[in-house]
């Protein structure tokens, strides 16, 4: 085989998606921690299935417009840290096709390079020994063997060879995963990608693909732009009217696009007016009353689709009927967080959150997820606070993608989200609460309390399935087969003479008298700093301890 074209790369894609579907629970189980951290055959399946959804809406278009298809889909579904870097290795690779129509060896050894690149330079400090070093290695090798003339389907077969062999070297480079005896699972995932693209150009079948139904991985909610409710007698702009205009070469060379004075000259032409781009298209919303004339305008950039009309004057009864609209102020700021459990969702609602998005351990929200909760707060600035470090890129993602004022502030637990919340104050300036909030979370010391899924030894701590563990921040640090008795233990380690508060989160399998064993020992062995539990009813960790 001498070229990839546009059909041969969904297929592709569509046979690693397979793959790593079939894989997806044995990748999960690569976690380095015993726990359930960090989902990452989920979070990759998710990932890349949103890439399979966007590419059905552009099955039969040239290769550039299905790259960019599926490199978008994976950008607004990516969840995870292991999600994100996987949209930017593609997204690199898309970026060194420019406007091909084929892809040879040289192609796919060249995008293989600049996804690395691209996938590093998204990453603030890049580790070695996971799914980056497979990448790598395999796009090293693929730029290796390029020089000399190599048949796609062979230089496939060599990338997976050597993403093979660098996933085996990854317990080398991360002592981690050597201690634990795993290889990285985010490098696991990028393999089993890669094996499916093999099967798919040598036309062989992958184990068990007949399971998976691709229709049925993920759902993705479309929002639609909701009306004003107005009186039918004021409608001055009788056609809602929707389109999309598919960039043209030549047409662009002619007439240069350029977003906002795009989005001006149509402002003209009616109201409620919304103008979205991107690489290859831009997406048009307007209340009109003359149609034609705007997509008159539109045509001189590209090929109109996916055009919808709607007279809004005779569907005027159905639209009060159906969509409950609601005219909201913009906010001077809002601030989004990441929260699982009724009592702590309560607890950051109280402080001061405006949005709170279900997610954390096991449940990253996606890129999407964070960019809706954004738009939805309708705020001049909006603070995202991640409360997980598994979610923390894909909230540094959401910031490209908008035009809104965005604040991250990286909270990796929930007590640093909280800490920071109480940071914020309503008369300072975005710098000064940001500054705040980030010297917040660093005061704080997070203590939780979970269960091993697996016997293991850590730290030099023997493990066994289904004891309790301690952690002080990420650091395992007690153990022990009763949950209060393991909690006891952590917080002897955790408080010291400089701390004065400690709160204490307690999560749904926790009982009342499990709190009133803590209760009691903080009463007769904390006297010298104050004790507070509120039920947080969090999964996963029966405790969630802050220390201040």
């Amino acid at each position: 085989m001498k070229n990839i074209n546009s059909a041969t790369f969904i297929h592709m894609v569509k046979m690693g998606a397979t793959n790593l579907s079939n894989n997806r629970d044995l990748i999960n189980t690569l976690n380095v921690f015993p726990v359930p951290d960090g989902d990452t055959g989920t979070n990759m399946n998710l990932s890349l299935t949103a890439g399979v959804e966007e590419l059905k809406k552009v099955k039969g278009e040239n290769l550039h417009t299905v790259l960019h298809a599926f490199v978008r889909g994976l950008l607004m579904g990516a969840r995870g840290n292991s999600g994100v870097i996987l949209s930017q290795l593609f997204r690199g690779f898309a970026q060194a096709q420019d406007e091909k129509t084929t892809l040879t060896s040289e192609d796919v050894a060249a995008g293989l390079a600049q996804g690395v690149k691209v996938a590093y330079q998204s990453v603030t400090k890049p580790v070695e020994g996971t799914i980056l070093t497979v990448a790598k290695d395999a796009a090293n090798k693929a730029t290796e063997l390029v020089q000399e003339p190599i048949d796609i389907i062979d230089l496939m077969e060599q990338i997976v060879l050597e993403a093979k062999a660098s996933l085996d070297r990854t317990p080398e480079l991360l002592p981690i995963l050597k201690e634990v005896g795993v290889v990285d699972s985010g490098g696991k995932g990028l393999l089993v990608i890669y094996e499916g693209f093999l099967a798919s150009l040598k036309g062989e079948a992958l184990p068990e693909q007949d399971t998976l139904d691709i229709d049925t991985l993920v759902e993705l909610e479309h929002e639609k732009s909701v009306q004003s409710f107005i009186d039918k007698e004021s409608i001055e702009y009788g056609y809602c009217t929707e389109f999309f205009v598919q960039f043209d070469e030549d047409k662009v060379a002619k007439h240069p696009f350029n977003e906002d004075a795009f989005r001006a000259e149509l402002s003209e032409h009616g109201d409620s007016l919304l103008v979205a781009s991107d690489t290859d298209f831009v997406k048009i919303h307007i209340h009109t009353e003359y149609p034609g004339e705007v997509m008159t305008i539109g045509q001189r950039y590209g090929d109109l689709a996916k055009i919808d009309i709607e007279n809004m004057r005779q569907q005027y009864e159905s639209i009060v009927n159906e969509q409950e609209t609601k005219v909201q102020e913009a906010k001077e700021f809002g601030i989004v967080t990441v929260s699982m459990g009724d009592g702590l969702k309560d607890m950051f609602t109280s402080i001061g959150a405006t949005t709170i998005i279900e997610g954390g351990q096991t449940m990253n929200p996606s890129t999407e997820d964070l960019l809706a909760a954004i738009e939805n707060t309708n705020a001049t600035c909006t603070y995202v606070l991640p409360n997980n470090k598994n979610i923390i890129m894909a909230a540094n993602q959401v910031k490209e993608l908008t035009d809104k004022e965005v604040i991250i502030i990286p909270s990796t637990t929930i007590p640093q989200g909280i800490s920071a919340l109480f940071a914020f104050d309503l008369d300072q300036s975005n710098e000064e609460n940001e500054a705040a909030m980030l010297e917040a979370i660093e005061e704080v010391k997070t203590g939780s309390i979970t269960y091993a899924i697996r016997d293991t030894v850590i730290n030099d701590i023997d493990i066994k399935k289904d004891s309790y563990m301690g952690m002080n921040d990420d650091t395992i640090v007690v153990t022990h087969t009763d949950k209060v008795t393991a909690t006891i233990n952590l917080l002897s380690t955790m408080v010291d003479e400089d701390d004065e508060l400690v709160t204490v989160f307690y999560g749904e399998d926790v009982d009342e008298a499990e709190v009133s064993a803590l209760e009691d020992y903080a009463a007769s062995e904390m006297d010298e700093v104050e004790v507070e539990f509120y039920q947080g009813n969090q999964p996963i960790y029966s405790f969630i301890i802050m220390v201040e």
